[in-house]
């Protein structure tokens, strides 16, 4: 579908990320407020970092690598200090930072999220042939703004914590921690009330605020917002599980949810307090055919978006699971008017906002910048 609030795409440069496919992780964009886009690549032993500017202008060489402390398939969603001093890895029994020459800066250690495992292991060695841990839960990590704080999301309880109640997980133990990036000091904590199969970390600009979105399979997705204020995190739980947090647009103000249950609705809210200031869907007139039947199937992709600039975000439409036609969009949170984007090609690849008036598409391995061409 095309010629309804049409907007044309250029190219504005196209590169091939290092790595070796079906041995090497995909290449991972990297993202956030105070931050230039970074490229990541997770190989079993290390994660690999790239400066998306410096490889666009033909420099391959790392910005840094970070030795990982246990296998690409374990553990949760991880982060890199703006300064690119550390990398944090959430693993399945320990939060740990790790810097480029492999030293340990700090770790701090929780239940496990191996299922029906509630051990404080000691290391990653414990478990790592164990069935029973092949297919646990997981949290995540970021890092804030500033890059003065780590937030993680665990399973509790942590070692030395009061066991005189009933202690697992599944009682809403889970915890969100605020981290000091420098030694790993516990500035506060929450508990999330949740029961997560995954969760992941958006960032918000505002160093002392950060999103939280956690994955309960068909049991829905818990959208959180944290604020650390003299030393409390104060965490507001907003939409019953109902949508799935996915970005806060640059200037703070508004923060974007995809339905869980209905992910044809793209809806902008008003941060903090959640109220909803529009929803675009994704089967109605522009982003659907009205003579196409099948158009209840087109959903808003969960995994792929980013704002290119202070209003404008970037996402995606397809049928349920990702199948064609694949169509993308600008987006504008504040008007809520929304443009499809014409390519001068082909283009089947979900696109990722980068800032700066851009978006990139990934092919594998072969990353592609793309930017609106000027009016005619």
């Amino acid at each position: 579908m095309s010629g309804v609030n049409d907007v044309t795409a250029e190219p504005a440069g196209s590169v091939r990320v290092p790595g070796e496919p079906g041995v090497d992780d995909h290449p991972q964009l990297l993202t956030g407020p105070g931050r230039p886009p970074l490229v990541l690549v997770r190989r079993d032993t290390e994660l690999t970092v790239y400066h998306l500017g410096r490889l666009r202008a033909g420099d391959r060489t790392p910005a840094a690598v970070f030795p990982a402390p246990w296998p690409r398939d374990v553990g949760g969603v991880l982060a890199v200090s703006p300064d690119l001093a550390f990398a944090v890895f959430p693993g399945l029994h320990t939060v740990q930072a790790v810097e480029p020459s492999g030293r340990l800066r700090w770790e701090v250690r929780h239940s496990c999220w191996g299922s029906f495992c509630l051990a404080h292991h000691v290391s990653y060695a414990e478990y790592a042939e164990d069935p029973e841990h092949r297919y646990p839960d997981s949290g995540s990590s970021w890092i804030s703004a500033d890059g003065t704080t780590v937030w993680a999301h665990v399973s509790g309880p942590l070692p030395g914590d009061d066991l005189s109640e009933e202690h697992d997980r599944w009682h809403g133990h889970e915890t969100w921690l605020v981290l000091a990036a420098a030694d790993g000091r516990v500035l506060a904590r929450a508990r999330t009330g949740t029961a997560a199969a995954g969760s992941h970390h958006v960032p918000h600009p505002d160093p002392a605020a950060m999103g939280l979105g956690v994955g309960e399979g068909q049991d829905g997705s818990p959208l959180l917002w944290g604020r650390l204020h003299e030393g409390v995190l104060d965490v507001h739980h907003l939409s019953d599980g109902k949508q799935v947090l996915i970005g806060a647009s640059p200037d703070g103000h508004t923060f974007v949810s995809i339905g869980h249950a209905d992910p044809d609705e793209l809806t902008v809210h008003r941060y903090p307090d959640g109220t909803v200031l529009g929803t675009l869907f994704a089967g109605l007139p522009p982003h659907g055919d009205p003579a196409d039947t099948a158009q209840d199937h087109l959903c808003w992709d969960l995994m792929h978006h980013g704002f290119v600039d202070d209003r404008v975000m970037v996402a995606s439409t397809s049928r349920s699971h990702g199948d064609e036609p694949v169509r993308h969009w600008l987006v504008d949170v504040t008007t809520l008017g929304s443009e499809g984007i014409s390519y001068p090609h082909h283009v089947r690849d979900h696109p990722l906002g980068i800032g700066g008036g851009r978006w990139v598409t990934l092919d594998g391995f072969d990353l592609h910048v793309w930017r609106r061409a000027p009016s005619r």
